[in-house]
């Protein structure tokens, strides 16, 4: 009889497991929130906001990618580097919105996985809702990081059942083709609030942290069964071109994954909701519902198996990057590797984020005004980030020899430029 120890040693040797932290942090940006905007953009404007997602992919890559290198550089977060090299206002202030930020998207994630849990199982949204919260929770504190980020790997599976949702209907594919590249829109405000909700939960500020701080996690983790290579490359740079290598292969691959489901999303609810006049979708199970009648049983459950499914993954990094960035503010330990013993302040933070978004499920606030709350916060939060991770990326100081390569910084101040006319445009009235 194979022991439970021989079939993890065989789990660990699945392909899956070698996948970096760019994958999940390309899927946990379709949370289900996410999913509201990029619905929302399908069904309002049709084929006409296909662009959006050919046009976001490099930008978030770029941005990631330069994360990513800080963390493994370095070997420390972002929050952390900040704090080494900026006023502590600057990290105060970021970090505080962040917070916020985080706990009230992560309500409004909970909120959707509740609703589309109780119209597949017919179960009670709030107690669904608490379900959710509670194993996200109980993972998170008492399953080890190098097991856990396994299983949500896994998860990132979930994604295809956007894809699976356009072989259930028709879709024009020459148009399709067409309008992704010469879309017909009117530039007015309407178009301009959409953009920015594209934009904005695209390239969120939650994932830069994260990002950075998966790969100091995923260096850690390794340390424990292999200490050559497992250091930060400013000490030991004896794997730095397969590191960095990896790192770029494995953002700019995550990202890819990200934004092609975006799109499909975006697609799949423009050759449907669309064609239907159906244009305004306030929530993500008001968007599987739709799909119902439209195109079947089929497409209704797919669309909601994703939605379950990348809220699982994005919950725990919502909460995790609002850890992150505190625990390396006050100088906590942190780490999804460590016992709560260990990591008490980062284990709480978790805990206070994921806890506090429950109890707005029992409050007047709307989830979805924490999640348009969320955006704004978000949006603000994004360009000073923005300026400060590209300072960070470029100083000898911080990243020794290993500066983001030029063409890095260059998409990296493009990216700043699109995020800052977006968070301008979202207090343009009218």
């Amino acid at each position: 009889m194979i022991s439970l120890k021989e079939i993890w040693s065989r789990i660990k040797q699945h392909p899956m497991s070698r996948v970096g932290p760019g994958l999940i942090t390309g899927v946990a940006d379709d949370d289900p929130s996410g999913i509201v905007t990029y619905s929302q953009a399908g069904a309002q404007f049709g084929l006409n906001m296909l662009w959006t997602m050919p046009l976001a992919y490099p930008l978030m890559s770029a941005v990631q990618a330069i994360c990513a290198r800080i963390g493994r550089v370095t070997g420390r977060g972002l929050a952390d580097n900040i704090k080494r090299s900026f006023h502590p206002v600057v990290l105060f202030g970021v970090v505080f919105l962040l917070l916020i930020a985080n706990t009230l998207n992560i309500a409004a994630d909970v909120a959707a996985m509740g609703e589309v849990a109780e119209l597949v199982t017919g179960l009670d949204r709030h107690l669904m809702t608490a379900g959710f919260v509670f194993a996200s929770l109980a993972l998170q504190i008492f399953v080890p990081y190098h097991r856990y980020v396994f299983f949500l790997k896994w998860l990132t599976l979930s994604l295809l059942a956007y894809a699976a949702v356009l072989f259930t209907v028709h879709v024009p594919w020459g148009e399709v083709f067409v309008r992704t590249f010469w879309p017909q829109i009117t530039f007015d405000a309407s178009t301009a609030a959409v953009v920015v909700g594209i934009f904005g939960t695209t390239i969120s500020p939650y994932l830069f942290f994260w990002q950075a701080s998966e790969e100091v996690e995923d260096m850690n983790a390794k340390a424990s069964y292999d200490t050559v290579g497992a250091a930060p490359l400013t000490i030991n740079d004896r794997d730095a071109v397969p590191e960095l290598r990896r790192i770029s292969w494995d953002t700019w691959s995550g990202m890819l994954y990200s934004n092609l489901t975006s799109y499909f999303i975006i697609l799949a609810t423009a050759v449907t909701l669309h064609t239907a006049g159906i244009t305004d979708i306030t929530t993500a199970a008001q968007a599987a519902s739709a799909l119902r009648p439209l195109a079947g049983d089929f497409a209704f459950i797919l669309f909601a198996v994703g939605i379950l499914g990348v809220g699982l993954i994005g919950v725990p990094v919502l909460a995790g990057s609002a850890a992150y960035a505190l625990a390396e503010t006050m100088g906590w330990e942190w780490g999804l590797e460590r016992t709560v013993k260990q990591a008490k302040g980062f284990y709480g933070i978790i805990a206070i984020s994921v806890l506090a978004a429950l109890a707005i499920q029992y409050s007047p606030i709307s989830p979805m005004k924490a999640l348009f709350w969320s955006a704004v916060i978000n949006g603000v939060v994004a360009v000073p980030l923005l300026v400060v991770i590209l300072l960070l990326a470029s100083k000898e100081s911080v990243m020794g020899k290993y500066v983001v390569p030029r063409y890095l910084q260059v998409m990296g101040w493009m990216t700043t430029g699109v995020m800052g006319f977006a968070a301008i445009w979202m207090f343009i009235p009218g």
